[in-house]
């Protein structure tokens, strides 16, 4: 039985492009920065590693699961528009909605889970199972994880060389496009459900 691959560069693209949007790593680096103050180290490895295995066992596993619960994926499409619009929101306005408690380390926990793999990437990667091949999305999610790692480990440098006014004005960019990315997902799925 030969394995039948279809590697297809455009799909890796537009789904990296996707992921990159959602994950926003870059948007998140004033998130890391402020972690890293708090908690005063990153663990960059287990952080990418926790994410990356995360995001790739949603992919196989993330229907099956939701099925079981009895929910179907465009409720779960739709719920996850949600809150990546209220992320988005965060961003392009600079308030914060939602408060989380000072963690004591930052590698798994919020870095991994939600910040990298959170309700938006994995609302994502469901959609982007329905629209291309998992192989395709897999290379996408390794990709995004190496950023995500390359991001996390110099984190120091980033907030040194773009400055606040940097950080706020990549926020924003990255805010506007994560708005649409919910609108889409929004309209794309609500139809489905009446």
């Amino acid at each position: 039985m030969a394995l039948d691959l279809n590697f297809d560069p455009k799909q890796i693209a537009s789904s990296s492009m996707i992921l990159f949007a959602v994950i926003d790593i870059v948007g998140s680096i004033p998130i890391i920065i402020g972690l890293r103050n708090k908690v005063g180290h990153i663990q960059s490895e287990k952080a990418s590693i926790v994410a990356g295995i995360m995001m790739v066992a949603f992919l196989f596993v993330g229907e099956e699961i939701l099925n079981l619960i009895g929910i179907d994926v465009n409720s779960f499409a739709v719920a996850g528009a949600f809150i990546i619009f209220f992320l988005a929101i965060e961003m392009i306005l600079g308030i914060s909605l939602y408060k989380d408690d000072a963690p004591e380390s930052a590698s798994i926990v919020p870095i991994a889970f939600p910040l990298i793999a959170g309700a938006g990437t994995m609302t994502s990667l469901l959609s982007l199972r329905a629209e291309f091949h998992v192989e395709n999305i897999i290379v996408a999610i390794i990709v995004n994880i190496i950023f995500v790692y390359l991001v996390l480990k110099s984190s120091k440098r980033i907030e040194k060389l773009l400055g606040n006014t940097g950080i706020s004005v990549i926020r924003k960019v990255f805010g506007v496009i994560l708005l649409a990315i919910a609108v889409k997902l929004f309209t794309t799925n609500i139809n489905e459900l009446f």
